[in-house]
């Protein structure tokens, strides 16, 4: 939908933008008359040919710009986590993460502010097997939000975390990388949402200022000697980005210059101690306006060594129990299962071994893929193994059409084909599984869970 074409960017914001860099006022305003862009971002994991024809986003791989915006509760493939819509300059983590970070090596990253999940999907994309992604979330309603995307994204290296940021200081220099998304006064998003110019204030932004700064307080210390800190913001205010950036310079960081390309129109700037930031502002890139800059914490003397317990959290699953289960789950994972009560999980290496370490000091709400469990010699399939990237190739399956697909996502039964096995079978649209049911012969029963249903009319 277009934006007002009465727009009244505060000339305290412009001010204080052309602190740090030569921006022409005018032709900014007037951006925000316009339509906002809609972007959105593949799965690598899910392969989809239905995007390769769009204009590419440029700083992020196999991110594309939509002619228009989409009804996307109402596409099957989005359900399956095919792709996440996501503002597009916030892409450019991707950059950041590749020109800072070696990602060939199996790391820790913390998210903090996680929610609703477009960093850490994209983190989570970029990271080996056995790297480690915690993605948080402090706000306990959105945590369920995000736990949502991030097992519709289908891999088993994160966990989801509900924790202030002050509980990660005592996982004292723990994380190689820390991405924080911080909670800032929303200029940036002004185009976007059309009520953030009436919450705007000066006096807001330095208490968002104020906020930023004790929550990198709390975190620096979880950050290993030599690790990454990724700082952003969507906002224009210099006392949130470059400010924080010479805030950050009197703690044990560096800077770090980026290298984006130049016909990208991402603007560079230096802060008063020579912080790098990068801004994006929606007359110069097909985006919404945002802030990102880049720390090396100084190299100390040594990392913290961790006493980690024996004494088991979860357990393995008993030779029975995994047979049960090989009919569901690629047998190249198999060892990598662990059974917490009657539920069986699918964990990395690096989260096994960390597991009792983190459960002590997080709050942890979902770990790895929750496969499902056995009830007597039953194995009872979750919904995350459906969407998950380990789902066993020889599963029964029905591959069904839009109609029917659509019938299945608002938790409706559906009717499988005569000839479909009794028992378990997956649902597929476009050959991406989007669920389970339960083929009983002369009917179905539908195990989408009740709280992922579709609940408006289609």
């Amino acid at each position: 939908m277009p934006a007002s074409t009465n727009f009244d960017f505060p000339v305290s914001l412009l001010d204080s933008i052309k602190t740090v860099c030569s921006v022409d006022g005018d032709a900014l305003a007037h951006s925000h008359n316009a339509t906002q862009p809609v972007s959105i971002r593949l799965n690598p994991f899910k392969f989809t040919n239905g995007f390769n024809d769009l204009k590419p986003v440029l700083w992020c791989d196999k991110s594309y710009y939509l002619p228009e915006r989409i009804s996307f509760i109402k596409d099957p493939l989005f359900h399956a986590g095919c792709y996440y819509v996501q503002e597009a300059s916030s892409m450019f983590l991707e950059t950041v993460l590749k020109q800072t970070v070696d990602l060939s090596k199996d790391i820790s990253v913390l998210d903090l502010c996680a929610a609703p999940g477009g960093k850490s999907t994209l983190i989570s994309s970029l990271l080996t097997e056995n790297s480690l992604l915690i993605s948080n979330e402090v706000i306990k309603t959105r945590v369920g939000a995000l736990a949502e995307n991030m097992s519709k994204w289908g891999r088993s290296n994160v966990l989801v975390t509900n924790n202030d940021p002050k509980h990660f200081s005592s996982l004292h220099e723990y994380f190689d990388v820390i991405v924080v998304d911080a909670p800032c006064s929303g200029s940036g998003l002004f185009r976007k949402q059309t009520d953030a110019i009436e919450h705007w204030s000066e006096e807001n932004v330095i208490h968002c200022s104020q906020r930023q700064q004790r929550i990198l307080e709390d975190i620096i210390p979880a950050l290993k000697p030599g690790g990454t800190l990724i700082y952003s913001t969507c906002s224009y205010s210099a006392e949130e980005n470059e400010q924080i950036g010479d805030y950050l310079l009197e703690k044990e960081l560096e800077p770090i210059q980026l290298n984006p390309e130049k016909q990208w129109g991402i603007i560079e700037t230096q802060s008063n101690n020579k912080a790098w930031g990068y801004r994006f502002f929606p007359h110069l890139v097909n985006g919404e306006g945002f802030f990102i800059s880049v720390f090396r914490k100084r190299i100390g003397d040594g990392e913290t060594e961790y006493h980690r317990s024996k004494k088991k959290l979860i357990d393995k699953p008993n030779k029975e129990e995994l047979s049960i289960i090989s009919n569901f789950v690629e047998e190249v994972q198999l060892p990598h299962i662990l059974k917490q009560k009657e539920f069986f999980f699918l964990i990395n290496s690096k989260i096994e071994t960390d597991l009792r370490l983190l459960g002590e000091h997080l709050t942890i709400r979902k770990k790895g893929t929750l496969l499902g469990e056995i009830k007597g010699k039953d194995f009872i399939p979750h919904h995350e193994l459906a969407l998950s990237n380990y789902l066993n190739n020889d599963i029964s399956a029905i591959e069904v059409d839009k109609e029917t697909a659509l019938k299945f996502l608002k938790k409706s039964d559906i009717k499988c084909p005569d000839e479909s096995p009794r028992g378990f079978c997956v649902v597929k649209f476009d050959t991406h599984p989007i669920g389970w049911i339960k083929n009983l012969g002369n009917r179905t029963n539908n195990y989408l869970p009740k709280e992922w249903r579709i609940l408006t009319e289609i």
